[in-house]
């Protein structure tokens, strides 16, 4: 008996044992894959994972490397086939640590500055864990000073037109039925508007993202700005919760809140892309000071207004629109105190029937073609100094000889465009006063 005893007891710790292992086994976290998105300055490595974990980097010299302890956690896939193409990682290795986590190992081909980061789960993607590679000569890794834009000498130069296509990378933006995903369509729209600019003389066309990586929304304001843009317009084809929401808008930035219920909400969520792409809350103050500078950028708003409403017009003659008005929110990618902009909201990607459009190329090249359109239109009649399009305007071989007034025109304003005089203008147009009214036509007389 005493024997059997000990055995029974002995078989019994043997099964508390593996019941302990198995719990701990049981909790480990799974990373399910390993994912890499390629930016000019970075490189952001994506782990998918089954729940939150807990982890630490450093670095090694000698060779370069970097190292990743994940807490609690088992490798469940392969990075073998994981695509490091143009990237400063030259191999991923990976191996058990302490039984129970996984040490990942980046072989590096040159120095970089890395940030990490764990994301909640979201409409798309679980708990993750993401690794931003910063390369030592990016602006971003070595925070050197944004450059303002400067005079330029020429006085024909070109129109830069910064043209945003919005979220990419790890946050896909809205997604709508048949899984077509936002930062897919407002790409393809974007190369539309660039084609049509590119084919234009008097002006230059510049992508903010140049392919499927994701940016900031205050690195997208700051690459305009290293650009010296003229203009900036970011495409956009959001979401509502329900699918009857329909139609184009066009929105420009607000110091006094959205002007409508629609604008508040996709101010929020698309300003929300930061959080989905790991912006932290504590970068928030630079924003704040800089909203405090827009207050003050009339002019600015003024001229996002006027170009608003060309490619609204535009818009409306090729797809339905949801306001017919110029609506104003606090985007946070609008906030350029001295670039006019403009947010599109191309449709609702919710919508199934504006979703199979938006993901039409012909529907897309017409949507390229309105916004185009109705942004050179604005040009046209308000050219920067120093501009091809200002020279020609003003030269005398190429002079406009008449004017058709529009929304917001003032007499002094047509007459400073054209550099006559108000007297001579209102000599040539036989005029008593200064008041005009939409769609008068006004003859331009020679300086």
């Amino acid at each position: 008996m005493p024997y059997c005893r000990q055995a029974l007891q002995s078989c019994v710790a043997l099964l508390l044992l593996c019941a302990v292992a198995g719990t701990v086994h049981a909790g480990q976290v799974d990373i399910n894959a390993v994912r890499v998105w390629r930016a000019p300055d970075n490189t952001r490595l994506v782990f998918d994972l089954s729940g939150p974990v807990e982890h630490r980097i450093f670095t090694l010299q000698s060779p370069e490397r970097l190292v990743i302890d994940i807490s609690n956690a088992r490798m469940r896939t392969s990075t073998d086939n994981v695509d490091l193409a143009k990237s400063p990682v030259q191999r991923i290795r990976t191996g058990v640590q302490d039984q129970t986590s996984v040490r990942v190992v980046l072989d590096l081909a040159s120095g970089v500055k890395p940030r990490s980061f764990v994301l909640k789960p979201n409409d798309t993607y679980g708990d993750r864990l993401v690794l931003d590679l910063y390369d030592v000569s990016a602006n971003a890794a070595t925070n050197e000073p944004v450059k303002t834009a400067e005079t330029t000498v020429s006085q024909q130069r070109d129109i830069v037109i910064a043209i945003d296509a919005g979220h990419g990378g790890e946050d896909p933006g809205a997604i709508g039925p048949g899984r077509v995903r936002e930062k897919d369509v407002v790409m393809a729209i974007a190369k539309e508007i660039e084609a049509r600019f590119q084919a234009e003389k008097g002006y230059k066309p510049v992508l903010v993202r140049a392919g499927d990586y994701y940016i900031p929304l205050e690195r997208r304001r700051d690459i305009a700005r290293e650009k010296r843009a003229d203009f900036f317009v970011s495409i956009h084809a959001d979401a509502f919760t329900k699918p009857s929401a329909r139609g184009a808008s066009v929105f420009t930035v607000s110091d006094r809140g959205a002007t409508s219920t629609m604008g508040r909400f996709l101010a929020e969520k698309e300003n929300a892309a930061d959080l989905v792409g790991g912006v932290s809350l504590g970068e928030m103050d630079h924003q704040l000071r800089q909203v405090m500078l827009d207050l003050s950028m009339t002019h600015t708003q003024r001229s996002g207004l006027d170009a608003g409403a060309e490619v609204l017009s535009r818009m409306g003659r090729m797809t339905h629109l949801h306001s017919r008005k110029v609506e104003q929110a606090g985007f946070a990618v609008l906030k350029n105190p001295d670039i006019p902009s403009l947010l599109v909201e191309t449709g609702f990607i919710s919508n199934p029937e504006e979703a199979r459009l938006l993901n039409s190329s012909s529907h897309r090249r017409k949507l390229g073609d309105a916004i185009f359109s109705g942004i050179s239109a604005y040009f046209e009649k308000s050219p920067p100094d120093g501009t091809y399009l200002a020279w020609k305007m003003k030269s005398p071989g190429n002079r406009q000889t008449s004017y058709t007034i529009q929304r917001g025109d003032t007499l002094s304003g047509v007459a400073s465009r054209f550099s006559i005089s108000v007297a001579s203008l209102k000599q040539a147009n036989g005029m008593s006063s200064d008041r005009l009214h939409i769609g008068q036509t006004l003859q331009i007389p020679s300086s």
